[in-house]
C-alpha cells in the first residue's frame, strides 16, 4: 500500500475511534448507574441518598442503584467509590470522615482521593442533656465542667470520631481542657444520646436529628446546636455563637463524589443535575422532615470545606493525643 494511503487509514482509523469514545461519552448514561453509601442501610447518609437516587433516575433517564458497603467505619465504602472505574457508571455519597481516617492512621484515604458533584446536606452537632439535669443553658454545664474536672461525663461516638471531634472543637474554642471531661464512646449518635437520657452520661454532642424523638418525648433537653442558625424545626434551642460567643460550628457533612479522572462531559452533567434535583420540594421536604439541614454547595465551595476541615480537625485529634504520625 502506498505511504500516503497508509497515513489516510492510519487517520481515518483514529478519527473514527475518538468518534466511538465521543459518541459513548454522549450518549452516557445508557446502562445502570451504581450509587454507592459507605455505611449500612438505615442511616442518615443512606437516607439522603434513597431520597435522592429517585430524582437523579428521573433526569437523566437510567436506573440508580443504591448499594451499601459499610464496613470499617465508613472507609471499605469509601475506598470503593475512590477505586472505581471512571467512567460515570459508579459513583457514590461521602462524608467528611475523610477528615479522620489519615489523622487516626485507619487509611491514607481523603477527600483528595474523589472528584466532587456536590455537597447535600449538613447534620448538626448540639449539645444535649437529661431532660430534668440541673443545667438551664450551655454556659452552666460548661462551668461545671470547669469547677469539676474528671467528674462530668461526655458522649455521642467513639474517641475521634465525628461527634467526639465536635465536643474536641468545641472545648478548644471555650479554652476548656477536653480531658476534664470523662468520655464515654458510643456506636452512634442516637445510642449517645440514649445514654444521657438513661443517666449514663451527662451530655452528648451528638447530632439533633437524633436527639429529635427523645426531644419531643421530654426525655433529653438541648442546650444549643454548633451551627451558624437555629434549627427550623427547633427555633427556640439557640446556636454555640449566641450563648458563649464561640464561632465553633461542626455537622457530619455529606455529598456526592466519584473517581478521580471522570470524563467532565459526564462530571458536568451529574454536577448540573444534582443542583438540580436538591433544589426540589421532594428533596428539602424529606430532609426537612428529618432535622437534616439541605445544604448544596457546587464542586468548588465544598472542596474549600473539606480542605479546611482535612487541616483544622487533624490539630484538634494531634492535641488530644489521638492523632498517628
Amino acid at each position: 500500500m502506498p505511504r500516503r494511503m497508509t497515513r489516510r487509514a492510519v487517520l481515518a482509523g483514529t478519527i473514527a475511534s475518538v468518534g466511538i469514545i465521543g459518541s459513548a461519552r454522549a450518549a452516557w448514561p445508557d446502562r445502570p448507574i451504581t450509587l454507592i453509601v459507605p455505611y449500612p442501610a438505615g442511616g442518615g447518609t443512606d437516607m439522603v441518598a434513597r431520597t435522592i437516587a429517585p430524582l437523579l433516575e428521573r433526569e437523566l433517564r437510567a436506573s440508580v442503584n443504591v448499594v451499601n458497603r459499610g464496613g470499617g467505619g465508613g472507609i471499605i465504602g469509601h475506598d470503593a467509590i475512590a477505586r472505581a472505574q471512571p467512567d460515570g457508571y459508579t459513583i457514590g455519597m461521602i462524608t467528611n470522615d475523610l477528615s479522620f481516617y489519615t489523622h487516626l492512621g485507619q487509611s491514607r484515604l481523603t477527600h483528595r482521593d474523589f472528584v466532587k458533584i456536590g455537597q447535600t446536606n449538613e447534620i448538626v452537632g448540639s449539645v444535649t442533656v437529661k431532660h430534668d439535669a440541673p443545667y438551664r443553658r450551655v454556659n452552666d454545664l460548661i462551668e461545671a465542667i470547669r469547677a469539676n474536672p474528671g467528674r462530668l461525663r461526655g458522649t455521642g461516638a467513639a474517641p475521634g470520631v465525628n461527634w467526639h471531634v465536635g465536643f474536641l472543637g468545641m472545648m478548644d474554642s471555650l479554652g476548656v481542657d477536653p480531658r476534664s471531661v470523662i468520655w464515654v464512646p458510643a456506636q452512634g449518635g442516637t445510642l449517645g444520646h440514649q445514654d444521657v437520657a438513661a443517666g449514663g452520661s451527662d451530655f452528648s454532642t451528638s447530632s439533633l436529628a437524633e436527639a429529635r424523638a427523645l426531644l419531643e418525648a421530654q426525655r433529653v433537653r438541648t442546650l444549643c446546636v454548633m451551627a451558624d442558625a437555629r434549627a427550623e424545626q427547633f427555633p427556640d434551642i439557640p446556636t454555640l455563637k449566641e450563648e458563649t460567643g464561640s464561632d465553633w460550628t461542626f455537622s457530619v457533612v455529606h455529598g456526592m463524589a466519584g473517581p478521580r479522572g471522570l470524563p467532565e462531559a459526564i462530571l458536568g452533567r451529574l454536577v448540573e443535575t444534582l443542583a438540580k434535583v436538591h433544589a426540589t420540594e421532594e428533596v428539602q421536604g424529606v430532609l426537612r422532615q428529618r432535622t437534616i439541614r439541605a445544604l448544596h454547595r457546587p464542586p468548588a465551595a465544598w472542596e474549600e470545606v473539606l480542605e479546611a476541615q482535612l487541616n483544622s480537625y487533624g490539630r484538634l485529634l494531634k492535641e488530644a493525643g489521638l492523632a498517628r504520625g
